[in-house]
């Protein structure tokens, strides 16, 4: 049995398969998925896990060059800003409006559903390399 680190183990399959540039969405329960998509829907019930903490399991293990958000996520969720700000120190960030954050997404490789139920709790990582 694993000790540390994501015991998920479709997450942690789906995150050791990545590569330079690809990209993975981190959303909130009601944001819209692609059908054929590879989700990995980890939401059990309102609020659970949160968003905060599945970034948080993620940029542990995952090489993050930069990543976007939607630019209403300032201001209706400073709270979620503050949080990416602070799991994601110094990296790159392109703020973009929701409306083209999930434009981006369907060029995702991976989506990861949480079960943070709080408006613009989104963020899309981008792959980078550990060499």
């Amino acid at each position: 049995m694993k000790k540390t680190g994501i015991l998920n183990s479709r997450l942690e399959y789906g995150i050791a398969r990545l590569g330079h540039t690809q990209r993975v969405v981190i959303c909130d329960a009601g944001m819209p998925l692609p059908f054929d998509a590879d989700v990995i829907d980890l939401a059990l019930v309102p609020g659970v896990p949160s968003f905060s903490q599945v970034l948080e399991a993620v940029a542990s293990e995952l090489q993050v060059e930069s990543y976007f958000i939607a630019s209403e996520t300032e201001d209706v969720n400073p709270v979620i800003r503050k949080e990416i700000d602070r799991l994601l120190p110094g990296l790159p960030c392109q703020v973009v409006d929701h409306e083209e954050l999930k434009k981006i997404t369907m060029q995702s490789q991976l989506f990861i559903r949480t079960g943070e139920c709080t408006s613009y709790a989104n963020v899309i990582l981008v792959c980078g390399v550990t060499f």
